[in-house]
């Protein structure tokens, strides 16, 4: 066994000199009373930097424990803040093009013919927890980016859901979907018939 604990830049010269001389890292390894893997790996090392000095500061790099509140400060200085990412609906090329082209057929209405227009939506309200528990890093008023949303299309299994519609001069009340869910049936018999045909009524046959 090697009894020679340290090698300093003048006796690693000597050895790569060896070496280069044509002798074998084992003869090598003998005349210095150096471990042969020690030999081999200068070496290796020689013919990969072409450097035989060692490089301070060598050695097995340290783990160093970051804490999350490192982490957050650093990338609070550049500017960028955790948020949750905003939710919507994913739309294929089909759903854009539809929108796009209702907005081009609409663009020219007169507030007289938007008066005649009812405007619904049904929303789900979850009653379970809140389940949006992911945050995303970024920058200030980047809100509704794309890379910033995400698209979501499946509904809580324990909600509720209600339906309205608004006009410009009112709006319908609130109807509660309750038992269930939302059906072509129930859709008549709860919104259309109590609900739309009142709005009907108001605007007559414009």
């Amino acid at each position: 066994m090697s009894s020679r604990h340290h090698i300093d830049d003048f006796m690693r010269g000597r050895i790569i000199g060896k070496i280069e001389e044509g002798r074998k890292i084992t003869d090598v390894a003998r005349e210095f009373d150096i471990a042969h893997s020690v030999v081999s790996r200068l070496w290796k090392s020689f013919k990969t930097t072409g450097i035989c000095s060692r490089k301070h500061g060598g050695g097995r790099v340290r783990r160093k424990q970051i804490s999350r509140k490192t982490v957050a400060r650093r990338l609070r200085g550049g500017g960028l803040y955790a948020r949750r990412p905003v939710v919507c609906v994913p739309l294929t090329r089909q759903h854009r093009t539809a929108r796009l082209q209702w907005c081009r057929d609409h663009h020219n209405w007169t507030e007289q013919d938007w008066a005649c227009v009812l405007f619904s939506d049904e929303s789900r309200f979850s009653l379970s927890s809140d389940c949006r528990r992911q945050l995303i890093w970024r920058e200030s008023g980047t809100a509704y980016r794309p890379e910033n949303i995400q698209e979501k299309d499946r509904c809580p299994t324990c909600s509720i859901m209600v339906w309205a519609g608004i006009m410009i001069n009112g709006r319908t009340r609130l109807h509660v979907v309750a038992n269930g869910t939302m059906t072509g049936q129930r859709y008549i018999d709860e919104v259309l018939l109590p609900q739309v045909r009142l709005f009907r009524c108001s605007v007559g046959d414009k």
